[in-house]
């Protein structure tokens, strides 16, 4: 463009003026006590439509006089690292990551506002929104090159560890630190997990730092969305699909694009903290799948590795909180790769729950889980079943063993027999499940082994399990043991019901004067998975309930603990939850778990 041709009035100044000294020049002037170019020059970098070629000679220039950009110069330093580098040309990209490797290397003193900076870019850039009037700002969705940006995120965080060896020490707080609110979008959640995981690839030390980052986030939305809550945000939207649908049903019954009768939001929870989950989920899944299999084959070491750093997570922080309904589903997804992890997963259970430097409330967990895993895992067998059942009542007739030892009368007290019976449920509950397995390749061996438990002096004992266990559990014990001739419960239930319970005390601390329907704070770990897209892994490994013939069931009203609709909750519902949110603790009488299958209307089959 010739000068005269030029609109001078409605075309801007080209960007590549620059005002100024050289860099050099404006550090001289500023350690004479010359301020005016050290500001121009924080001014023009701070630019929002800085060009390319401004940035690269910029940054040559800094590289040249790096020694002299000390301490003194913080200001300046935080200016050049909120660049917009990320997105921009390669040049600008490699031009950018020698600085920053040239900077740590020289000045360790920015390490950590070098990692908060590539951190910061984890996530979808914010973009303000305006919907009524009010400025909303999240994340861009939107941003096609994401992966790009989240890449060369990647590449710097490696250049920095390349130069700076300690540089895990100090970005595990800074990860810690910079995880998005959990109220934030599900996609902004997702990239900073995703991002997170993929550290750990080129950055393996901090892995299990970072699951704990990860998991210890996820069980803060896991037991904000209560089982009963996503039914019935799941149930409320199903309700008012009908109603549309009852009511459009001629303009969309000949859609294509979904199965007949199907929601068109099929994969979305209604439930938005649900939603959440389900999204960290999936991605969790996914990537204990790609660490342990390579070329589609399961590679042993990298497997036991990562059982390894999810296992301290899981004591560290899953097994303390009280009804989580599915963060602990990577566990059982992660088990299901090789029966050794099950069987090892079981040992270590079983570890915590016969210990008693452990705390009551510990091993009451680990017996819940125990159980749990038992009766739900398919892809455990029946042979792993009785050996864990073995030691289950092994230990039992042990404890019982060293009560009437004592020459006192032994008295129902949960506080001073908690594991005792959180043990026995476990058994019982793992029979309702598991009994027909046991029984089907030879009834008479498997009778055998039902005599062979002694489960009569179990629930005859002074402590009473069936006065503690959950009613619904016993209910279905004592049906499916009456039916083999195994054990007769209904005497004992009768009396129970009689006395109701008077004053029992809970592990966890105060007393109780009014019955208590769940006196153990009970709840079943792996209870049926809600979550949508997630559940997909988990739906072929799961044993769901099989309905049992009505001739298998005695029904026997007067020893019934509750009503017919517990049962069937039992069956394919659940028990009704409190409606608070569950805290890292159990509450010591309030709570009411979940234990069968979510409603036929919900669940994809009971």
């Amino acid at each position: 463009m010739e000068i005269e041709d030029r609109d001078f009035l409605n075309t801007p100044p080209l960007k590549t003026v620059r005002f100024g000294g050289s860099v050099v020049e404006t550090l001289a002037k500023y350690k004479q006590g010359d301020l005016s170019d050290y500001e121009l020059l924080k001014h023009q970098l701070s630019d929002p439509e800085i060009k390319d070629a401004q940035i690269i000679t910029w940054l040559q220039e800094f590289r040249n006089c790096i020694a002299q950009l000390t301490k003194d110069h913080e200001q300046l330093i935080y200016t050049i690292l909120r660049l917009p580098w990320v997105g921009r040309s390669q040049a600008v990209v490699e031009e950018y990551m020698a600085f920053l490797s040239n900077l740590v290397s020289a000045q360790t003193v920015f390490l950590c506002a070098c990692l908060k900076m590539v951190v910061s870019h984890f996530t979808p850039k914010r973009v303000a929104i305006c919907e009524a009037g009010v400025d909303i700002s999240d994340s861009d969705d939107d941003d096609e090159n994401l992966p790009r940006n989240f890449n060369q995120c990647h590449q710097a965080l490696q250049v920095i560890t390349r130069f700076v060896p300690s540089t895990s020490h100090f970005l595990v707080p800074i990860l810690q630190d910079s995880f998005p609110f959990v109220q934030k979008s599900s996609r902004t959640l997702e990239c900073y997990v995703h991002n997170l995981l993929t550290v750990t690839v080129y950055i393996p030390n901090i892995r299990r730092d970072v699951l704990e980052i990860i998991i210890g986030q996820m069980l803060k939305l896991d037991v904000s969305a209560s089982r009963s809550d996503i039914e019935e945000a799941e149930e409320n939207i199903l309700q008012s699909q009908q109603a549309g649908d009852s009511t459009e049903e001629a303009l969309f019954e000949m859609d294509e694009d979904l199965p007949t009768g199907q929601p068109p939001n099929l994969r979305d929870m209604a439930h938005p903290v649900a939603e959440r989950l389900d999204s960290l989920m999936t991605i969790l899944l996914a990537y204990i799948k790609d660490v342990c299999h390579v070329n589609g084959t399961l590679h042993t070491d990298r497997t036991k590795e990562l059982y390894r750093d999810l296992l301290d997570v899981f004591d560290k922080l899953i097994l303390p909180t009280h009804a989580s309904g599915h963060t602990q589903y990577m566990l059982f997804y992660l088990c299901s790769f090789r029966l050794a992890l099950a069987e090892a997963f079981l040992e270590h259970l079983w570890k915590i729950l016969q210990s008693p430097s452990q705390p009551a409330v510990l091993r009451q967990a680990a017996a819940g889980y125990m159980g749990s895993f038992l009766a739900r895992a398919k892809f455990i067998p029946v042979l792993t079943v009785r050996a864990c059942l073995d030691l289950l009542i092994s230990w039992i007739h042990r404890y019982i063993d060293g009560q009437d030892s004592k020459g006192r009368q032994a008295c129902c007290d949960i506080s001073l027999h908690g594991p005792f019976y959180a043990a026995c449920q476990a058994v019982f509950y793992t029979l309702v499940f598991r009994h027909g397995a046991i029984l089907a390749g030879n009834m008479k061996k498997g009778l055998e082994y039902f005599q062979s438990l002694n489960l009569e002096r179990v629930v005859m004992c002074q402590m009473n399990p069936l006065k503690v266990c959950l009613a619904v559990v016993t209910n279905m014990f004592a049906d499916i043991t009456r039916k083999y001739q195994v054990v007769f419960c209904y005497t004992i239930m009768e009396r129970n019901n009689r006395h109701m319970l008077p004053v029992v005390h809970s592990s966890t601390g105060g007393d109780s004067v009014s019955a208590n329907t769940n006196p153990l704070d009970s709840f079943f770990p792996f209870d049926p998975y809600l979550l949508k897209r997630s559940g997909r892994l988990i739906e072929p490994l799961y044993q769901v309930w099989e309905e049992l013939a009505d001739s298998e069931l005695v029904a026997t009203k007067t020893v019934r603990q509750g009503s017919k609709e517990d049962d069937f909750d039992f069956l394919c519902g659940e028990t009704s939850q409190g409606d608070g949110i569950v805290g890292m603790t159990p509450n010591s009488l309030d709570s009411n778990p979940s234990i069968g299958s979510p409603p036929i209307s919900f669940q994809r089959h009971c």
